[in-house]
């Protein structure tokens, strides 16, 4: 059998990258884990795996749509329904083209996932938190939160939603006892880039290449970190990057 459980986590985007990471570190650390995905073989794959060291539940639905997050979240057994902690870690960046060029597919997908997404998964959790007077929240955001870049401008601006989400969540929830943060991650070599540039690997490779970039498990590692921390300490905003990066455009690199 498994150790007692400490908390219970919901992991939005768990089937890859920062997501699966957390899972996986948070699973080894004595958490039940809630996996949330849109890719079915993924999922099981991940569950199966966590399964050895935790309780495991998955929930299959893309945040984008409304009905299927609320009624998946709504379904969970009793075992997993007092959620402690939520990890909005669901993103994506679609195209890297200045704005006048920019395909308005892109747009939709970054600003429903990004934005509509969080604040689906959110407002499905939020009033369970506020009935106990506790939770924590963990919202991931990226440099592009911070800062603007040449062509990032749709992406930037979901991050710079994600920014002002998480402080307004804090400002909201700070009477009823729940912490609200965010991590910003600078460059993380993960299918980010590759699903950025449509599936061009070699376009995707390069952005990676000639310095060391962070790798999910340091991501996972802080968050772990974060959620750790005793009930007094909230880190409210976190910006990590690669030692060789010192702004979106600026990387040292070999």
């Amino acid at each position: 059998m498994y150790k007692t459980m400490s908390k219970t986590v919901l992991i939005t985007g768990a089937t890859s990258g920062i997501g699966k990471a957390t899972a996986q570190l948070l699973a080894r650390n004595n958490y039940k884990i809630i996996l949330c995905g849109r890719r079915e073989d993924r999922l099981i794959e991940l569950e199966r795996e966590l399964s050895k060291h935790t309780e495991t539940h998955t929930l299959l639905f893309d945040v984008r749509d409304k009905k299927a997050v609320f009624e998946s979240i709504s379904s969970l057994p009793d075992a997993f329904s007092n959620i402690d902690i939520l990890i909005n870690n669901a993103g994506n960046a679609h195209g890297l083209d200045p704005i006048q060029n920019g395909d308005l597919d892109d747009w939709d997908a970054m600003i429903d996932i990004n934005v509509k997404g969080l604040l689906y998964v959110s407002k499905v959790i939020i009033p369970r938190m506020i009935e106990k007077k506790s939770g924590h929240i963990i919202n991931i955001g990226s440099t592009a939160a911070k800062e603007v870049y040449p062509n990032g401008n749709v992406y930037c601006a979901t991050k710079h939603a994600v920014d002002a989400i998480n402080q307004g969540m804090r400002m909201d929830l700070n009477a009823f006892g729940i912490k609200v943060g965010a991590i910003h991650p600078g460059m993380v070599a993960t299918e980010f880039s590759e699903v950025r540039f449509k599936g061009d690997t070699d376009r995707a490779a390069n952005v990676y290449k000639g310095f060391d970039p962070l790798q999910a498990e340091d991501i996972a590692d802080i968050i772990h970190f974060v959620i750790s921390r005793p009930y007094h300490v909230n880190i409210a905003d976190l910006i990590v990057m690669p030692t060789a990066q010192a702004s979106s455009t600026i990387v040292k690199r070999d």
